[in-house]
């Protein structure tokens, strides 16, 4: 009997041996989730952060593209305007230039005719 009796102890000291393998890797596992879950928490808070950093980068660009847009109507309505004002400048030179040649031709003999 005392053959099964020490058949029995080495049995269950083997199994405590085992058990406490186990909790030991449980442990480290446990030890792993925690540090997971902590960087987990951390990488949604910059994820948070990223968003509304996000956000307010687009709302930005959102309003400076606008007046972007403002300021490129702007500038194509001066140079609209500007280019109908050259045209017309154009065009007031050239009456004013065969008016006066029509007025040089109109002069009375023995007058002189105005030079422009």
């Amino acid at each position: 009997m005392s053959q099964q009796g020490a058949a029995l102890q080495s049995y269950n000291n083997e199994l405590v041996k085992c058990i406490n393998d186990l909790c030991g890797k449980r442990d480290e596992l446990h030890k792993q989730i925690l540090q997971e879950e902590e960087e987990k928490q951390k990488l949604q808070n910059d994820i948070r952060i990223l968003t509304e950093r996000l956000a307010k980068v687009n709302e930005s660009l959102s309003k400076k593209m606008a007046s972007r847009n403002e300021f490129d109507k702007t500038i194509a309505e001066t140079e609209s305007a500007y280019m109908k004002i050259l045209e017309s400048s154009q065009t007031l030179l050239n009456v004013l230039k065969r008016e006066s040649q029509t007025l040089r031709e109109k002069t009375v003999p023995g007058q002189r005719a105005v030079q422009s």
